[in-house]
């Protein structure tokens, strides 16, 4: 049995909650669960303290019984310093093609014209 510490969403239409949650893998998203660690209210502002909330002490057991974070629980994990998560590797699509560089590289050396200032208007009489 493959146990994943992740994410269940719950709340309405619009306004997610989402509660952090111990699973089996074959397990449904929002289905059956095993223990329910937290919560993450991504709709709170970043700074505020209601935004997250973990158990860290049941997270650390459920790890060191072998369970695996999902990507976005690790990188909350990887915030409150309790295991670092791997940075992961641009893929070779991410990199812009030939044509594509050089034009951006002689765009870039091409030195640009200079507004010029407008006239000023002469009043009328």
């Amino acid at each position: 049995m493959a146990v994943v510490i992740r994410l269940s969403r719950a709340g309405t239409k619009k306004r997610p909650v989402y509660h952090v949650v111990v699973a089996d893998s074959r397990f449904p998203r929002d289905g059956r669960f095993i223990e329910r660690l937290g919560y993450f209210n991504p709709l709170l502002p970043k700074d505020n303290e209601a935004r997250l909330k973990l158990d860290m002490d049941k997270v650390k057991a459920w790890m060191a019984k072998g369970a695996q974070p999902s990507d976005r629980v690790m990188r909350f994990l990887d915030a409150a310093g309790v295991k670092k998560r791997q940075p992961r590797k641009n893929p070779e699509k991410a990199i812009p093609r030939k044509e594509r560089k050089a034009a951006a590289e002689a765009a870039a050396a091409a030195p640009k014209p200079e507004a010029k200032p407008k006239a000023e208007a002469a009043p009328a009489s």
